[in-house]
């Protein structure tokens, strides 16, 4: 790691330690009365502390360098010169340590991010790609598939949007998933391009036809690790077009969010009340933006780890589900599963179990 780059890095963490002990002073009754957040605000203090401080051995080595090479470059007395260079040595090889201290730190409080990651609760987005109204038919009968995973898996799941298609099925849907650790570590090999082939019903010459929609599932995050200043939102109400019966159509209960800033908008129409749709809208806003930062960071270090889940390419094609054949087959992992039917209701554990053993063995 170049010293400039490591040192702007080291600055940021330096400032976010700053933020949050000004927070332990000015909030800290709000802090402690949420256990949950209060443990991990800590846990975050206590590693910035440790990088904070070593930081600041770093800077000061930097400085006793500065002073070193002067007299070197300066000092006409040759004793002193020699000593300086005696010194700088010394010098070197402490800077040398620190950083290597550092790098673990920032290394392994990666690894450490991504296991914290995947024990977070999931939002899955399901949006229908080419292919018209089969595409829409198709993100329904994705979305009974997981929801009956979800089932037998314990899990808990609530609509949190939901646009019809044109004749049947769904334009876009979104899910918030919960229930158990590990939902986001095991869901997040779903994000990507999936892909149909089939006859559709309204196809009278028995053609097999290809269509696509894309799956995007995110980490769920705390409000205290993405804060979203009300200024930088654009908040507009509308009615709903979703369930709820006849209150929905005759209000603005509908919301939609746009975050100036990122340019991410949000819609959520699930719930009766106004507030409720804010709040469940803030909640993805807070995960998408979250997953845009998450992806600079996989860009970033995918020379040093690989990576199944998608870095933003939501049009990379991960999965074919052949209807003829009765085959699903992943194209990351070039595995088949050639009982489509019993995918289709659910069973889709085993190549979840793939993917993961597959992502573990390429990094190790």
């Amino acid at each position: 790691m170049k010293k400039i780059s490591l040192i702007q890095k080291l600055k940021k963490y330096e400032n976010e330690y700053q933020k949050i002990s000004k927070s332990i002073i000015n909030d800290g009754n709000k802090i402690y009365s949420n256990k949950e957040k209060y443990k991990k605000f800590i846990k975050k203090y206590t590693k910035l502390e440790k990088t904070v401080h070593l930081y600041q051995k770093y800077k000061k080595e930097l400085n006793l360098l500065k002073e070193a090479n002067f007299i070197m470059k300066n000092d006409k007395d040759l004793e002193i010169k020699e000593l300086a260079f005696k010194e700088r040595s010394n010098i070197l090889k402490n800077i040398y340590d620190i950083e290597k201290k550092i790098e673990n730190i920032l290394f392994l409080s990666s690894e450490e991010h991504i296991m914290e990651e995947d024990d977070r609760n999931a939002i899955m987005e399901l949006r229908s790609g080419t292919g018209g109204n089969e595409a829409c038919l198709f993100v329904e009968d994705i979305l009974r598939m997981y929801t009956m995973y979800f089932k037998k898996s314990g899990l808990k799941y609530k609509i949190l949007h939901a646009q019809k298609g044109g004749i049947n099925g769904y334009k876009e849907i979104i899910l918030d998933i919960s229930g158990k650790k590990g939902i986001y570590g095991d869901l997040k090999f779903e994000s990507g391009v999936h892909r149909v082939q089939r006859i559709p019903k309204t196809e009278s010459q028995g053609r097999v036809h290809t269509s696509a929609i894309t799956v995007a599932v995110l980490p769920q995050v705390e409000e205290i690790e993405v804060k979203i200043n009300l200024t930088d939102l654009k908040k507009d109400t509308f009615r709903s077009s979703g369930s709820g019966g006849q209150h929905v159509n005759k209000t603005e209960s509908a919301v939609r969010l746009t975050h100036i800033p990122s340019k991410i908008t949000v819609e959520c129409q699930e719930e009766r009340s106004q507030h409720k749709n804010f709040e469940k809208a803030m909640n993805v806003l807070r995960s998408r933006i979250y997953h845009r930062k998450m992806e600079d960071r996989l860009k970033k270090r995918s020379i040093q780890r690989k990576s199944l889940v998608s870095t933003g390419d939501r049009s990379v094609k991960i999965r074919t589900y052949n209807y003829p054949n009765n085959r699903v087959t992943d194209h990351r992992i070039h595995k088949s599963i050639h009982d489509l039917t019993n995918f289709m209701n659910g069973d889709i554990q085993e190549m979840i179990n793939s993917l993961k053993v597959f992502e573990e063995n390429q990094n190790k």
